[in-house]
């Protein structure tokens, strides 16, 4: 068996990790989760098992215990080091011990050791944690349970130390344990509905109010996606502050002494027309080999890059006049479609447009580093502030270092970046967007990496809330200290948390205080004041505390490498004192009773992880492509070189399928959006005719020539036929569409309504001419 690397694995023989179940709570928009790894020993002598396996990057792991043969053991959380080498005293002195620890590259892989496992034993490993969900564009509020940990790309000269170098894969069809899960939701408002992107039992609400419901993972999960759960509230965008009872016996100065709350905002910010002439824009997509990967596992699916270069075209085309842009492709090495970013025109954007057609995942490795820090080294553009979008699918081990890169330069630009995939790295993806005041997006099974990339860019165009501060009104002898990262910008639909400690006598029932969020908002200065009980309510897991450690902990912990020796003091201190992991802390649990030499070496076993591999041709193997994460840069170009892919693009079957009606739409929409000039029009031509479906003769007879030039009828013909044929694809092209209809305002002037009018009835089309604001 290859452990080295994360290589394919062929060793046939029984697996000591037999399943994985899962216990997931939510309230309102928290979540609990108890996940229990069972183990058994089925060889005939003693075992070491290790497993590395995905978590979110913002869990908060406040608990470890063992169950072995029914005598349950508590883990304490020590200091990294000192559980490491305690772990190996412990086993060479014939104990059981077990660690538990986070990845020395990466926040979001954890491993865990099982040592001295006897033969026939059982044991049953139990971590814990809680974290925020995420809060979508639809409303809806998002859970994932990671499940799929892709071989992740090993650079040049970097530490060997990570636990992404060791333990084999396997084929999905190949994986020797299950997964199971149930999950409880509960919320003070009724619960809508709840969606997955996996098979689960019909919801069963738990009362006549809905606000209680359970779901159940269906049997079978093939480990080709992760576990995701969208959550509908009949209503959820309203402020809030829980207040949690600390544990007083601790002492005010430990963080889990006093009570803690947990602040939730959403401001209102109103949709204007966004700027047309500012920022400088770089796209910076991921060309690894990575890419030829499927967008998903569930049938027929595109392939990551071809919905990368469609997400592209759309960016492109969206772009305002008179903004400047760069198309940056990076794998092992890096390539730039211009020297230094152009301002935007017809001539530009086409020669963009081409060398985007032509663009293959054949760059290697994944490499991100060095491309950024050569964006960084380009001097600003006077007036033109600069937006970097970065889509990768995350499959690096330096996050920390690129992480931190960013952060550097987080004075002179906005990162939104875009994790695509499955396995996506939620440490690098989250890591760098939090560093420099943008936003992160996730793309997963069947969503469009279109729709939430140009959602995104029509969000950087927007004002946005800037300046924000909170101050508190309690009562005298009361003070809130916030724990929070300070976040100083807000874009529409996020939502803003903040967690702080409240110090000192809290007061008799029923009194209250107020908190109250200022910010500027368009040059306006807006305020959203809430008041709450202080009345802490009891929480046995203590899941605000836990929630509000966490959040103090990554504003300073930038891993065990990269974070600075004036912080890693206060790191670990507050790690230990909430029991919330870090990446200088560790959990280790030793079972002292079991006292019998260990005769001869232990057996070692690294449990195979899944990975969702793409399709090869041309006599390439899955073991070779894996192979290439491991070698040095000049090595994995030759490499791919060498190798081949299924060719771009799937057939579509005939299906009436919803997803597929909406793929082979978006289709459409591209054919007709890659036609569109830089401008916002479109010229009359074959082309065009045939994208909507016309013949070129048909379209140009019935033009009110005394009205508008065939430039200014070809271009309102397109904007109708999008509002009719792709409506559920509005918020893909939308801001070109504005472009569009700016365009045809400036070119027809007050006898646009008669031309619109026309139009309609010509396409046969029920839409409102109220789309051109007439």
């Amino acid at each position: 068996m290859v452990t080295q690397c994360g290589l394919l694995t062929n060793k046939k023989g029984p697996v000591a990790l037999k399943s994985i179940s899962v216990s997931l709570s939510i309230r309102e928009f928290v979540a609990g989760v108890s996940a229990t790894l069972n183990y058994e020993n089925e060889q005939k002598v003693p075992l070491e098992a290790f497993f590395v396996f995905p978590m979110d990057e913002d869990s908060a792991v406040y608990s470890f215990e063992a169950l072995v043969d029914g005598k349950q053991i508590v883990a304490e959380l020590q200091d990294r080091i000192k559980a490491r080498e305690n772990y190996e005293t412990a086993i060479s002195q014939g104990h059981q011990a077990f660690l538990l620890e986070e990845d020395m590259s990466s926040r979001d892989v954890f491993s865990c050791n099982v040592g001295n496992l006897q033969p026939g034993s059982k044991a049953a490993l139990t971590l814990k944690y809680v974290q925020e969900l995420s809060l979508e564009a639809d409303g809806a509020l998002r859970f994932v349970l990671p499940a799929v940990l892709n071989p992740r790309y090993q650079l040049s000269g970097s530490s060997q130390d990570s636990c992404l170098n060791k333990g084999p894969v396997v084929p999905l069809e190949d994986l020797p344990y299950t997964l199971s899960m149930v999950a409880t939701i509960n919320s003070q408002h009724s619960i809508e509905k709840v969606q997955s992107n996996c098979a689960f039992s019909p919801l069963q609400y738990l009362g006549d109010d809905k606000t209680s419901a359970q779901i159940s993972l269906a049997d079978g999960h093939k480990y080709d996606r992760d576990v995701e759960l969208l959550i509908y509230y009949i209503k959820v965008h309203t402020p809030s502050v829980a207040v949690e009872m600390g544990m007083p016996d601790l002492g005010p100065d430990n963080l889990l002494g006093q009570p803690s709350a947990m602040v939730s905002f959403y401001p209102e910010i109103t949709e204007d027309q966004p700027s047309t002439t500012c920022g400088e824009f770089i796209f910076l997509m991921d060309r690894s080999g990575s890419m030829e990967t499927p967008m998903s596992g569930q049938g027929i699916a595109q392939q990551r890059i071809e919905a990368a270069k469609e997400t592209l075209i759309l960016l492109l085309k969206s772009l305002p006049i008179g903004c400047y842009f760069n198309i940056y492709g990076f794998g092992s090495t890096y390539e730039a479609f211009f020297e230094q970013s152009v301002k935007y025109s017809q001539q530009t954007m086409t020669e963009a447009l081409e060398r985007v057609r032509l663009m293959r995942a054949d760059l290697g490795g994944t490499e991100i580093l060095a491309p950024l820090q050569n964006i960084y080294r380009v001097p600003s553009i006077s007036g033109h502030p600069l937006q970097l979008f970065v889509f990768t699918d995350g499959e690096v081990n330096d996050t920390y270092s690129v992480i931190k890169e960013v952060g550097m330069n987080k004075h002179k630009h906005r990162c939104f970046s875009f994790g695509i995939g499955e396995g996506a790295s939620t440490s690098l993806i989250k890591g760098i967007a939090q560093a420099s005041r943008g936003t992160a997006e996730f793309i997963t099974g069947r969503e469009r990496m279109q729709s939430k990339a140009l959602r995104t860019l029509k969000n950087s165009l927007q004002p946005a809330v800037e300046d924000l501060s909170v101050s508190w009104d309690l009562p005298a002898g009361l003070s809130a200290k916030v724990l929070s990262p300070e976040q100083t910008i807000i874009f529409k639909g996020q939502r803003l948390i903040i967690y702080a400690q409240l110090s000192g006598v809290m007061p008799a029932a029923e009194t209250t205080g107020h908190v109250c969020l200022k910010y500027a908002f368009h040059g306006k200065h807006c305020e959203d004041k809430v008041t709450f009980s202080l009345q802490p309510k009891t929480d046995a897991n203590l899941t605000i505390h836990r929630l509000a450690a966490k959040a103090f902990i990554q504003s300073m912990d930038l891993g065990f490498m990269e974070t600075p020796a004036s912080y890693r003091k206060e790191v670990l201190n507050t790690s230990l004192e909430t029991g919330v992991i870090s990446s200088f802390t560790a959990f280790i649990a030793i079972n002292k009773e079991l006292n019998q030499p260990v005769q001869g070496p232990l057996s070692q076993m690294d449990i195979p992880r899944p990975v969702l591999l793409p399709r090869l041709r041309g006599g390439a193997t899955h073991s070779r492509f894996l192979r290439l994460m491991c070698l040095p840069k000049k090595k994995v170009v030759a490499q791919c070189a060498t190798m081949t892919y299924q060719p771009d693009g799937f057939s579509m079957p005939k299906s009436t399928s919803p997803g597929l009606a909406k793929a082979t739409r978006g289709n459409a929409v591209i054919q007709l959006i890659s036609l569109q000039n830089a401008n916002g029009s479109w010229d009359p031509n074959e082309d065009l005719a045939k994208a909507l479906d016309m013949s070129l003769e048909d379209m140009m007879a019935a033009q009110p020539s005394e009205l508008v030039d065939s430039l200014g009828w070809a271009t309102i013909l397109a904007v109708i036929w999008l509002h009719t044929n792709a409506k559920d694809l509005k918020c893909e092209w939308n801001l070109l569409e504005r472009k569009a209809v700016t365009w045809i305002r400036r070119s027809t002037g007050p006898v646009m309504p008669a031309i619109v009018k026309a139009a309609i009835s010509f396409l046969k089309s029920p839409v409102d001419p109220a789309i051109f604001a007439i």
